[in-house]
């Protein structure tokens, strides 16, 4: 598995490439710069070094990528795990179509959640930074004489996919893309984003807001939310600390979808989230009621991912609720 992480190594061999990268899980401070890896069926880890990366993404039998940024407190075996799963979940629906390339950012590895939240809080931020870089290193590689733009150019699209504190991540690494790099606009990159369970503040996206580089960068942006999300329920109260009063935009959607930019849509999964997630209602988007069987809103995801519209039948739509399917045999 093909994946990129902010988190330090316990040898870190820079400039040269680490043959066999381990991560030091007792250091939750991002790195300055970002590692690019390959994960073995063994779970072995080499770093590969941008290029061959992008290389192998670029010469890979998938015909889209979705880059998946996980949440607070998962290390990186829950992110491989987690990936897997939704990577097993695509293939079923139609192989050779999307490529999960997970983002990897240092989680803390302390016990006691509270704890937790406040260093992952400061990590997701810090990681901003490498992350940014990233993609600056894309936009660079896509027009270089490496890529061969011209007779041989690469044609896959991206999307992006980021899970609660996730959300916090891309926004920050965005912000400061166009800030240092970007400064007259960040370029349409992905073809679809979607903002799952997002422990940001529910006007983030608002125009003027700290989000709206997401929906610069996207051509479509879905947000998808749950007001029993126990999780992002304990968020808000811990986010009182800051003087962070406003709810999650995992917990609403959009405060105001008036105030959104156009290509911004909001997906209510009250009724599927703590039946596919029991008690938390947190982690919804991939499996439904079996491990293995995907549920609704991984449907909704891969009809977006496969046809660019979030509601193809109703292109004016900006809103929708995901139910339940009445057969037993579905998810």
């Amino acid at each position: 598995m093909l994946f990129i992480t902010s988190r330090m190594p316990t040898v870190n061999t820079e400039p040269e490439l680490n043959p066999n990268f381990v991560f030091d899980l007792r250091n939750n401070s991002s790195s300055r710069g970002f590692f690019c890896c390959n994960r073995n069926k063994n779970g072995a880890i080499e770093e590969i070094g941008s290029k061959n990366f992008l290389t192998a993404i670029k010469e890979s039998q998938y015909r889209q990528v979705i880059i998946y940024i996980h949440g607070f407190s998962n290390l990186p075996e829950d992110v491989f795990n987690d990936a897997e799963e939704f990577q097993s979940l695509c293939n079923k629906e139609k192989n050779g179509e999307l490529l999960v390339v997970p983002i990897i950012w240092p989680c803390d590895n302390d016990l006691g959640l509270v704890k937790d939240y406040w260093d992952d809080q400061k990590a997701a931020d810090q990681s901003a930074f490498a992350f940014a870089r990233m993609f600056q290193k894309f936009m660079e590689w896509r027009n270089s004489s490496d890529a061969n733009p011209d007779e041989d150019p690469c044609l896959k699209r991206i999307n992006v996919l980021a899970h609660s504190m996730g959300n916090r991540v891309l926004r920050q690494t965005l912000s400061l893309w166009q800030k240092y790099d970007q400064p007259g606009g960040l370029p349409l990159l992905f073809r679809n984003t979607f903002l799952i369970a997002a422990d940001i503040l529910n006007e983030s996206l608002h125009k003027g807001e700290a989000g709206e580089p997401i929906s610069h960068a996207s051509r479509n942006v879905v947000v998808y939310y749950a007001s029993d999300d126990l999780a992002l329920r304990a968020s808000k109260v811990s986010n009182l600390k800051n003087a962070e009063a406003s709810r999650r935009l995992g917990h609403t959607g959009p405060e105001d979808m008036d105030l959104t930019p156009k290509n911004v849509y909001a997906i209510d999964c009250d009724d599927v989230n703590t039946v596919y997630d029991p008690p938390k209602g947190h982690s919804y988007f991939r499996s439904g009621r079996r491990k293995g069987q995907p549920g609704v809103v991984f449907d909704h995801i891969f009809e977006t991912v496969l046809t660019g519209r979030v509601f193809p039948n109703d292109e004016s739509r900006k809103s929708s609720i995901l139910e339940l399917p009445r057969s037993r045999s579905k998810a």
